[in-house]
């Protein structure tokens, strides 16, 4: 409880007016943000502020529900990351290094959707180049088939690379978007699904509003 207490209080007071502020975060289909679980959102990945932004759209009484998915190699490398990454932005690590013998590396994915809680999985599986998308991998159309009731919420983040580039440890005060489209179920197939989520993130992408530099 104390932990849930903390994660909000950082999220609600420091990264959210961070977000709207400082960073200045214009929204757009908010009303297709999930208010309760099981649901997915999906959404392009230029940064590690990413996860930041995201966050910042859901209200108070909703972050206990939202587990971000985040690689076990990058966010577990120290203690500090660790306790940082897992009790406040409340990740579910996934080993991206694959699957050991009679290993589920969606396990902990499929098992916060049991629990009626709300993913953010970035389905490049790791930052790609600013306002890039690099191949989605089918991570999401497995869970999309266990969970097939859950919606997929598809979202376009515009920007973030600019403001924490890969590789980059300063956040530049550049203004970013974020598009959220309207949400859809598993289909029946992998490819008909993983072709449909990105088409759609390339509308959203195609219909983004032009970035302010200042």
């Amino acid at each position: 409880m104390i932990w849930q207490l903390i994660r909000r209080f950082i999220l609600v007071f420091i990264a959210k007016p961070y977000a709207m502020l400082i960073i200045g975060l214009d929204v757009r289909g908010r009303a297709n943000l999930p208010t309760r679980g099981p649901a997915i959102i999906a959404a392009n990945h230029n940064s590690h502020i990413d996860t930041l932004l995201l966050l910042s759209l859901f209200p108070s009484k909703t972050l206990k529900q939202v587990r971000p998915v985040a690689a076990a190699d990058h966010f577990l490398k120290t203690r500090l990351s660790s306790w940082f990454s897992r009790n406040v932005i409340g990740i579910i690590p996934v080993n991206r290094q694959g699957a050991k013998e009679g290993e589920d590396v969606l396990a902990g994915c499929k098992a916060a959707l049991a629990n009626n809680e709300i993913l953010v999985i970035f389905p490049e599986g790791s930052r790609g180049e600013a306002e890039e998308m690099g191949a989605f991998k089918s991570g999401i159309a497995r869970l999309a088939e266990a969970f097939p009731q859950a919606p997929i919420v598809p979202a376009y983040i515009q920007g973030a690379g600019r403001v924490l580039p890969r590789g980059s440890k300063i956040i530049v005060p550049f203004n970013c978007s974020a598009i959220l489209g309207a949400p859809f179920t598993w289909c029946g197939k992998k490819d008909a699904f993983m072709e449909r989520l990105r088409a759609t993130i390339e509308t959203l992408r195609a219909d983004a509003p032009p970035l302010r530099w200042l």
